[in-house]
């Protein structure tokens, strides 16, 4: 009997482990509606609805308010967004009766949270969450018992939320962290099973493969990003830094993986097309399924704490491929070499992933050093996005106050509610969220007027609501349009609950009101400083270009003289990655522009491609700057004349100066020459590795002659 309790408690862990904690979105979502249930249900028991509910939205503005930080940050947070919800609230309730103060007043205070939040990611989800609620306030003060309620209850609610979570954080304060560091792993696997298909591949679906890990790039990037705001979240909090020594360790691992990941020795269609040739590029697809496996496996293990298994199958097809590369002709192999030699290491440095002696060195990482002071006053320009956005937001909800006065529209604050959701700082995000607002309400609507008719009962809509809350934090950072739709369907429930039918009568006009604030939300972005992709793409072509002769000129460095802590070649290295993803985001946002807009398209599209080609074949050259180093004086003028080029085709004008093209012209015809002369080895495929970054960097310059692009002084 023992035993078949023992059976049954292994599978229910097995259980949840699988569905909750390998999945953060899941254990956030129960978290949540856990919150949202505990304190709903007691009062709707009573008979007391409207505390119930409103309490629940409390919470639910709470969870949607949560920052990335240290437990220690987090107690800081919570108090900063109680305080937050207790002043909109209240102002609210307070200024109902004077209804163009009230209006006045929650206007200049968007524009006051839109620009705090701007200091950091801690204010920008609290912020966020403070103007959530004070539209909640507006909703709920006609049907409040009293003026008050709702300034007690949204942050009470919050506030058991915030309790709650600190609890959990407090029993695992690395829980956080773990989550963040799982996201990249898994981000990078992502990658790795991308890059899989290149080999073998043919040059047709090489380009759309290519295509695809541009923009899958940027989210490794972004994870890389994350975990390192939130490591310096930690660091900052603690007195003693020796535990975060173990986060840090594969914080580098991650970083060096991601770089060997995205590093291209050679064009993929000119790897080879022997029949061993091929079947090593068989093997080279196969290793890289093989690392991504082991990502996912290195992302679970920070999950629940099991034991990493390296995959076994690694090591014999690494040495599967070196007994295939020995028996080949050197001049077909040397291009492969230092393919294989790229994720060979990659695979000794996951076997090793916990052995602190044959593990990466503990990095520091570079702060913000800038004061909030100072990053607020860094926003406060017209120029900056982020004062543009604050001021299009408040504009748009101006106009929504003032249709909901003279329309007089029946829960017109939902306009507002709209808007806050559908206004994005980009033209392309908004124009994304507004068609799923639309579509995700629409749904949530049509499918909440059917359950509502089904769940009858106080006890069913009860359910319903909950059961929609914890659908809509599951799909809320996965499908923004299918959370609406739940989150459509929790509106119904809840008002049904205050009132009977309610959620049946506020039916068409939440949808009224979606479409108003909607179509507010992009009347405002498309006029008022849309901030036109064509118009950026100039700069942010010559500021890649930069970032790329700044890594470079680390790589170098790191060829002359290696360094113990490699901190400024791993900021050169995030900044031409994070200049790269702005340069593909960019061009992705424009195909959502207008066609008028879509200036350059194709030369944009060209630029974007050969530049993350640039990246990746430096990140080549850097990922083995610390092997066989003693020849930098036989390779120092090459890396001097490369570094001029990058210099000029970032800095200056290229639609008259023909002389870029012959000037690398010669560069290239001396390093085929070269490569000719040189023995096969090393030399000779370190040769090839300046040849197509030179070759690259030609072909971006003659694509800028073309399209007549000037990135004089864009940088």
């Amino acid at each position: 009997m023992k035993n078949q309790e023992k059976g049954h408690l292994r599978t229910n862990i097995k259980f949840f482990r699988d569905v909750f904690l390998l999945h953060p979105n899941r254990l956030f979502a129960l978290r949540a509606t856990v919150s949202m249930g505990v304190l709903a249900v007691p009062f709707i028991i009573a008979g007391l609805p409207f505390f119930g509910v409103t309490l629940a939205l409390g919470a639910l503005a709470g969870a949607l308010s949560e920052t990335d930080d240290h437990p220690k940050g987090r107690v800081k947070s919570l108090s900063i967004t109680i305080f937050s919800f207790f002043i909109s609230s209240f102002s609210v309730g307070l200024l109902n009766n004077y209804t163009w103060i009230l209006g006045a007043g929650f206007i200049i205070s968007t524009i006051v949270f839109i620009l705090i939040g701007g200091i950091g990611e801690r204010y920008r989800a609290i912020t966020f969450g403070s103007v959530l609620v004070g539209i909640y306030a507006m909703l709920g003060i006609e049907i409040s018992p009293a003026w008050y309620w709702q300034a007690i209850l949204l942050p009470a609610g919050a506030l058991f939320h915030g309790i709650l979570t600190l609890i959990l954080i407090f029993r695992n304060p690395w829980r956080l962290l773990d989550q963040q560091m799982a996201g990249g792993f898994q981000a990078l696997s992502n990658y790795l099973d991308k890059k899989a298909l290149l080999f073998p591949s043919d040059k047709q679906d090489q380009e759309e493969i290519n295509k695809d890990l541009a923009l899958l790039n940027i989210n490794v990037v972004n994870s890389l990003e994350r975990i390192k705001n939130v490591l310096n979240n930690y660091g900052r909090e603690m007195k003693d830094p020796g535990p975060l020594n173990s986060y840090l360790q594969r914080f580098m691992l991650l970083q060096s993986l991601h770089e060997r990941a995205a590093s291209t020795h050679d064009r993929h269609d000119k790897l080879g097309n022997s029949t061993g040739q091929i079947e090593i590029l068989e093997g080279f697809g196969e290793m890289l399924r093989q690392l991504a496996h082991a990502s996912r496996s290195v992302a679970e293990n920070m999950l629940t704490g099991n034991r990493y298994h390296h995959p076994p199958a690694l090591e014999w097809i690494s040495k599967a491929i070196d007994d295939k590369l020995e028996t080949m002709p050197a001049e077909e192999a040397q291009n492969l070499i230092l393919l294989h030699h790229n994720l060979h290491r990659s695979h000794i440095s996951l076997l090793y992933l916990d052995n602190p002696e044959k593990g990466t060195s503990i990095p520091r990482l570079r702060r913000d050093e800038r004061t909030p002071l100072q990053r607020l006053k860094e926003q406060l320009t017209f120029r900056h996005p982020r004062m543009r956005y604050a001021l299009r937001l408040s504009i748009t909800f101006a106009l929504g106050y003032v249709l909901q006065i003279y329309l007089n529209l029946d829960k017109g604050q939902w306009v507002m509610l709209t808007s806050l959701f559908v206004s994005q700082i980009t033209y392309s995000d908004t124009r994304r969220r507004l068609l799923e607002r639309l579509l995700g309400t629409a749904s949530g609507i049509i499918i909440g007027a059917a359950l509502l008719q089904i769940f009858t009962t106080p006890a069913a809509q009860v359910l319903l609501m909950l059961g929609s809350a914890m659908a809509f934090f599951l799909w809320l950072r996965k499908k923004y349009s299918v959370a609406v739709i739940f989150v459509t369907t929790f509106v119904l429930s809840a008002f049904n609950l205050i009132s009977n039918d309610g959620g049946i009568n506020i039916m068409i006009p939440r949808l009224v009101d979606t479409l108003l604030g909607a179509s507010l939300s992009f009347l405002t972005i498309r006029f008022l400083w849309p901030g036109w992709q064509f118009k950026r793409i100039s700069g942010l072509i010559a500021t890649a270009l930069e970032k790329n002769r700044n890594y470079f000129q680390e790589i170098a460095q790191e060829y002359q003289q290696p360094s113990n802590d490699d901190l400024q070649y791993r900021i050169a290295r995030r900044e031409a990655h994070l200049a790269d993803n702005e340069l593909a985001q960019a061009w992705n946002s424009m195909r959502q522009e207008p066609k008028s807009k879509q200036h350059i398209m194709e030369n944009a599209l060209t630029i974007t491609y050969l530049n993350h080609a640039l990246l990746s074949h430096i990140s080549a050259l850097g990922v083995h700057r610390e092997t066989n180093t003693e020849n930098y004086k036989d390779i120092e003028p090459i890396f001097r004349q490369i570094d001029r080029k990058l210099t000029e085709a970032g800095k200056e004008s290229t639609s008259n100066e023909d002389k870029f093209s012959s000037d690398l012209s010669e560069l290239l015809i001396e390093l085929q020459q070269q490569i000719k002369q040189s023995d096969t080895g090393f030399k000779r495929q370190q040769l090839r590795l300046f040849y197509n970054i030179a070759a690259t960097t030609s072909k971006i310059i003659d694509e800028l002659k073309r399209s007549g692009i000037n990135t004089k002084n864009q940088a």
